[in-house]
């Protein structure tokens, strides 16, 4: 039988209906892979259950999976994360950041449409969408390596362009993939489609907002080729998930010196969050060679949380990961000297 062909989730479902599996076999074999265990593990034999078309094709298949993203590189940092060098089956490459305390951060695309003007390479585009069995092997891989609980998708790629894949992840991942659904966090810009779409998902992730700006032109700065969305519209799109899944929103701020760390944005923040069910997530920029900005001093960061906090908006001042390890998502993939595009959606991947 010839190799199958292995994009989505739904390939290997099709694979294995073909060898006579029904839907009980798929979701065992899923299981196992998703949670990083090998298929002849369990307390009931294969032979007892699993037909034996299935039961022979099994090695082969395990094989495939595991060749969907493997570890090109790892790069510990002294925070207790490590950046990987993703390899997919196709020469391309991402980046995952194990991150402290059980948390994963995954790419769903090879490069970014976004362009956000403080990443690496937000201006060279997108290369290609990962696919949803791309997208969870990137967490059965960081699974070999130390267990993951939390997978937030804030790595290289917008998962709004990308939706069908990663909303097909995310129910894997959200079922017998065995990690909750507060536990699994879409990050985005901002895109009608987002709104619409998670909440008629059976898996319902917690929903991370990119702001970055309470002010409409600078955002369209920022983030050139995201959706026009008024920092006020994507607010309350945002609080009208929140109170429908009971999770806050999490706002996603990159802290950049000069540019988003004034008493203008401050005040910006306290008349849109106050008395949102809201996290803001202070995020300090991590430098980019070659990029025109600046991380704020600590001093300042911590200013600024303070201030949030007094005015009545709940606030994290998150540490970046893998300051010392590039942690600026895509720098990794561009030491790698890989051609193509290297970049992230603007959020430096925090530790959560």
């Amino acid at each position: 039988m010839p190799k199958p062909h292995i994009h989505s989730i739904e390939d290997i479902r099709a694979h294995l209906r073909s060898l006579g599996a029904n839907e009980r076999h798929e979701q065992r074999v899923l299981r196992l892979w998703a949670q990083a265990q090998a298929q002849n593990s369990g307390r009931r034999p294969l032979e007892s259950f699993m037909p034996i078309d299935v039961r022979q094709a099994l090695p082969e298949l395990s094989e495939n999976l595991a060749a969907l993203a493997t570890l090109r590189e790892q790069h510990p940092g002294q925070d207790g994360s490590a950046r990987l060098l993703v390899g997919l089956q196709d020469g391309q490459t991402v980046e995952s950041v194990l991150l402290p305390r059980g948390g994963l951060c995954v790419s769903s695309q090879v490069g970014c449409a976004v362009g956000c003007v403080f990443c690496m390479t937000g201006r060279e585009g997108l290369v290609r969408h990962v696919g949803s069995a791309e997208i969870v092997a990137q967490v059965a891989l960081a699974r070999t390596l130390r267990p993951v609980k939390k997978v937030v998708f804030m790595g290289m790629g917008e998962p709004s362009h990308n939706l069908d894949a990663v909303m097909e992840a995310i129910d894997l991942l959200g079922t017998v993939g065995n990690i909750g659904h507060k536990n699994l966090v879409f990050s985005t810009v901002g895109d009608a489609r987002v709104f619409e779409r998670l909440p008629q998902g059976r898996v319902k992730p917690a929903l991370a907002l990119s702001l970055h700006t309470t002010r409409a032109d600078l955002r369209a700065q920022l983030l050139p080729r995201a959706p026009r969305f008024d920092p006020q519209d994507l607010v309350e799109a945002g609080e009208a998930y929140a109170r429908a899944t009971g999770y806050p929103i999490q706002y996603q701020w990159t802290l950049i010196e000069g540019v988003n760390d004034g008493m203008d944005e401050i005040e910006g923040i306290v008349r849109l969050l106050k008395g949102k069910y809201a996290l803001m997530n202070m995020i300090p920029y991590n430098a980019v060679p070659d990029l025109p900005f600046a991380r704020p001093s600590g001093k300042r960061a911590a200013e600024i949380a303070r201030t949030l906090h007094q005015h009545g908006v709940l606030t994290k001042l998150r540490q970046s990961a893998g300051q010392d390890v590039d942690g600026g998502c895509g720098q990794l993939r561009a030491r790698d000297g890989v051609k193509t595009v290297r970049v992230h959606r603007g959020i430096n991947a925090p530790v959560i």
